[in-house]
């Protein structure tokens, strides 16, 4: 197909080029012939390149079978969590080496029960972590949730519950630096409470057991934090048939408390005695001699103060009826001696105020005083 065009105007690097029908197209001026200048008319042939089609084509269509080979027949997986160890307040979970294909990680996070937890740090390189600090019996749910560029990938819901008290399945111990013979009686120890033993210090290790603190195992304990104990924990746990606490068996911790907790039966309370009433015959005494050998229940409160009162008027009676008798002694004491004073001829008060009455009205008194014919009579008798 063959065009011609007029040229209007010549830039450097474009030039304005008009059709028949007054329409402007903007061609470049490097693909014009040389010495063209404006009303400069140019003919340009126009057609279709089919071979130059296909083999674009071709190459296109390759380029995309590398981009799908390289990033499109391998995708990230799903992170696949397990629980590897579980304790009385900690767990420990684990988890295969993440594929990412050729995805980019962007973040690796942990989940509890349905809130996050926390970023797993060096996420492709890390396959353990150790969560502590938990309910004793408890139950808990764990999810890991992968993010990467091509997407993001979640594990499935793992349910884990700690162990009780008296569960020693979850002690995981690492022996130190032990003696032959000692290190054997662990190792039974350890079999028979039903716990593991790991030679080499690792994430699900509970505790380090020694006698010296010092060696490659035993830094590497501290550095993890985890509890570095004698071997008498061990007997403690087994006694117990529970986890006990570690304090008492570190190894600057003083031996005297090493001892498992004994439940002590409570002591009575002293018993107070009632006091005793004196009885009114032998079948009493006899009475209340067995029941002295007896240990008589402790009264109530209200009950000992009944008897404080009891004997308190008791006392008062008797000390009443006590003056009562002397009253009546002084009475019959004085009755006899005014009957011998009688007998002897000695006035009494009475007589003695009548012969007042008559000296008072017939004259002085004489002094002496006349006894009666009936005092003398009674004298003579």
């Amino acid at each position: 197909m063959l065009i011609s065009l007029t040229v209007g105007k010549v830039d450097a690097g474009v030039a304005v080029l008009l059709t028949n029908d007054k329409r402007l197209i903007e061609f470049p001026s490097i693909l014009l012939p040389p010495n063209i200048s404006s009303g400069s008319i140019v003919d340009i042939t126009v057609s279709r390149n089919l071979n130059s089609e296909q083999k674009s084509q071709a190459g296109f269509l390759a380029l995309q079978d590398a981009i799908y080979t390289s990033f499109g027949e391998t995708e990230p997986i799903s992170p696949v969590l397990r629980c590897k160890n579980a304790t009385q307040t900690s767990v420990v979970l684990e988890w295969d080496p993440i594929e990412l294909a050729t995805a980019d990680c962007i973040s690796l996070s942990l989940f509890r029960n349905g809130q996050k937890a926390g970023n797993i740090p060096r996420p492709t390189s890390m396959h353990t972590t150790k969560i502590s600090g938990l309910a004793v019996d408890t139950e808990y749910t764990f999810q890991l949730v992968l993010r990467t560029s091509a997407g993001t990938y979640s594990s499935e819901n793992l349910v884990v519950k700690t162990h009780k008290m008296t569960d020693l399945s979850g002690i995981t111990v690492t022996p130190g630096i032990l003696p032959a013979q000692l290190r054997d009686s662990l190792t039974s120890a350890i079999e028979r409470i039903g716990a593991k033993l790991a030679d080499t210090v690792r994430m699900d290790t509970t505790h380090f057991v020694t006698m010296e603190g010092r060696g490659i195992a035993w830094e590497k304990a501290l550095e993890m934090n985890i509890p570095v104990v004698r071997p008498e924990w061990i007997e403690g746990c087994e006694r117990g048939g529970r986890i006990v606490g570690v304090r008492q068996y570190y190894l600057d911790a003083d031996p005297k408390l090493r001892q498992v907790e004994q439940h002590q039966a409570p002591q009575p309370s002293p018993v107070r005695e009632s006091p005793k009433i004196p009885a009114a015959n032998g079948s009493a005494n006899s009475a209340n001699e067995a029941s002295s050998q007896a240990i008589p229940p402790t009264p109530p409160a209200k009950d000992t103060l009944r008897e404080e009162e009891e004997s308190s008027s008791e006392e008062e009676e008797e000390e009443n009826k006590a003056a009562v008798q002397n009253e009546q002694k002084v009475r019959v004491e004085d009755r006899d001696q005014h009957q011998v004073a009688l007998r002897l001829g000695e006035p009494s008060s009475k007589d003695k105020e009548k012969v007042n009455e008559i000296s008072d009205d017939s004259g002085p008194p004489s002094g002496s005083w006349t006894p009666s014919a009936a005092s003398f009579q009674d004298v003579q008798l």
